[in-house]
């Protein structure tokens, strides 16, 4: 349905947040869910999008501020488990067809982050659902595809 994306569609897993996510949290069409998430506890933050999101600071100011939002978010597991998850999920790619395994490596640490603890990862970014054909998580869209910038 246009211009609204019922909340049902995030599923109950706990939501890994990726920065294409993070990015669109604010907008007006869900900005309601993300805020239910909030409060349901259920978003968790992997430390390399949390790095991700602090290097977009334009100043101390601006850091510290982004700090303290981020600060209310449980944190993902980042361990050698979920790098070697990461790892084989290249692997299977890799070995699907030439090139495809070459996405961004904090995608593949989130998806295994994901994986780890029986979770999906909320984003608005395609190759999560590349991802979610060869690592066992839920690939859970923000909104539908196309409908946000």
């Amino acid at each position: 349905m246009p211009g609204r994306f019922a909340r049902s569609a995030w599923g109950e897993l706990p939501l890994l947040i990726d920065t294409s996510a993070w990015a669109r949290a604010d907008h007006e069409s869900t900005r309601e869910e993300w805020i239910a998430a909030m409060l349901e506890d259920r978003l968790r933050l992997p430390p390399l999008v949390r790095a991700e999101i602090l290097f977009t600071a334009r100043g101390g100011a601006d850091f510290d501020r982004l700090a303290d939002r981020l600060d209310m978010i449980r944190a993902a597991p980042l361990s050698t488990t979920v790098i070697r998850a990461a790892e084989a999920g290249m692997r299977a790619l890799a070995h699907r067809s030439d090139g495809t395994q070459r996405l961004p490596i904090t995608d593949y640490l989130v998806a295994a982050a994901a994986q780890e603890m029986g979770a999906a990862v909320i984003h608005y970014d395609r190759d999560y659902d590349t991802l979610a054909e060869v690592m066992e998580f839920e690939s859970v869209w923000l909104a539908p595809a196309g409908t946000m910038p």
